[in-house]
């Protein structure tokens, strides 16, 4: 589930809308014209921060980081009214990550993968060679198992036994490669980073000398690094 941003004990309502034209139907991908709600410590708006850089898409989506509500007031009152455009007489808590459409000033998606996929499928980033291919359709299967094992059981409160068992798996599948499904950055990548960086490399890391190294190695990459974990 995503972070939610408020004290409200409502169920989330998911909202799934995508960016897209002809038979994919959506919103139009025109520049400039979304919104990203993410939140401070989130694990989820932290892969999209990352991506965001990855795609260099920084100058054509903005972003709105949310803190707490009495040091971001603005920023919550605007997410409120994007869910309130979205849902007549919306009562539910302010899921973030969200993606907001500028224009008619509703939430697109509040649905983590979904967003990833539209920003990685956006025509500047499909005709740019130098950036990387996020979401090649040939590991699509690879990288939806992939978050799937991270989200179930690479996480601080998952069972030791079935973390340390993925954590081995993961080690071991490093080996004769350099990224997480081959010599290519992927968007597997992200998600395995950020499920990784919510460890001690000293400590919990240490038995998985490539994981270690791995971390490590993607700290020091443009868009990872320095973000807030």
């Amino acid at each position: 589930m995503p972070k939610t941003v408020s004290l409200a004990a409502p169920r989330p309502h998911r909202i799934r809308s995508r960016i897209g034209v002809g038979l994919a139907g959506g919103f139009y991908p025109a520049p400039h014209r979304y919104q990203l709600y993410l939140t401070e410590g989130c694990p989820r708006s932290l892969r999209i921060s990352v991506t965001l850089e990855l795609l260099g898409l920084h100058d054509s989506v903005a972003t709105t980081l949310l803190t707490l509500p009495a040091e971001t007031p603005d920023a919550f009152a605007a997410l409120r009214g994007a869910y309130e455009a979205t849902w007549h007489h919306y009562d539910g808590p302010l899921t973030a990550p969200a993606l907001c459409d500028r224009w008619s000033g509703r939430i697109v998606s509040n649905h983590t993968p979904d967003i990833l996929r539209d920003l990685a499928g956006l025509p500047v980033c499909q005709n740019d060679a130098r950036l990387p291919r996020l979401n090649p359709p040939a590991l699509t299967a690879d990288i939806d198992a992939l978050r799937e094992l991270l989200d179930r059981d690479v996480t601080p409160t998952a069972p030791p036994l079935a973390r340390t068992t993925a954590l081995q798996s993961l080690d071991r599948q490093l080996a004769p490669r350099a990224y997480a499904l081959g010599d290519e950055l992927t968007a597997a990548d992200v998600d395995l980073w950020v499920a990784l960086t919510r460890f001690d490399p000293t400590e919990s890391l240490a038995p998985f000398g490539r994981l270690r190294d791995y971390v490590r190695r993607l700290d020091a990459h443009p868009a990872f690094h320095g973000k807030v974990r």
